[in-house]
């Protein structure tokens, strides 16, 4: 698979590969941890989901990468640019292991993805879809700089969701980066 790397300063941010369906499954099938993004799917599912997103890098030549940590090569997660057909906008997104919750990764490496949405894909806006009860989340879409929106709509089979949209524009970004001292 073909696509940039990203590091960040402990993080890896690669397109999907094959390698990566352990922890896709790992992540997928944590129900508590999932439920804001759609819930727990079988083995089956999340291999559906995996193919999705290295389809969407060989199409679109985007979609979420594989966070890999520096120090260890484990798959933590997945995240950045996402925009599936009838999504409310240019999305970047996260999740990120539960093993691995409360060390940054969401926000390290979301703000990579971001500065390299607005600087390579050229997106002027950027949103994050969060359920309007996963305070997680929240606290990552603040610490990256981005406000509520408001509610939005998913489109189906996610339209019965609730969801805010929370997002920046590129000039936003361009101000809120410089807390990311590490971006070059």
């Amino acid at each position: 698979m073909t696509g940039p790397v990203l590091e960040t300063p402990r993080l890896i941010l690669r397109p999907t590969r094959a390698e990566d369906f352990d922890g896709f499954v790992e992540l997928m099938s944590d129900a508590e941890h999932v439920r804001f993004i759609g819930g727990a799917v079988p083995p089956s599912t999340t291999w559906r989901q995996m193919m999705t997103i290295a389809g969407s890098w060989q199409l679109e030549g985007f979609a979420f990468f594989s966070v890999i940590e520096k120090s260890s090569g484990r798959w933590v997660g997945r995240l950045g640019p996402w925009r599936p057909h009838g999504w409310p906008g240019t999305e970047v997104g996260w999740s990120i292991l539960r093993s691995e919750g409360g060390k940054g990764y969401g926000t390290e490496g979301s703000a990579a993805a971001m500065d390299w949405a607005f600087n390579h894909l050229g997106w002027t806006d950027i949103i994050h879809c969060i359920d309007p009860d996963n305070v997680g989340s929240q606290g990552v879409a603040r610490k990256l700089g981005s406000t509520n929106r408001g509610p939005g709509q998913m489109p189906a089979p996610f339209d019965h969701l609730p969801v805010d949209i929370w997002g920046q524009t590129r000039e936003q970004w361009a101000e809120n980066r410089k807390r990311f001292d590490w971006l070059t």
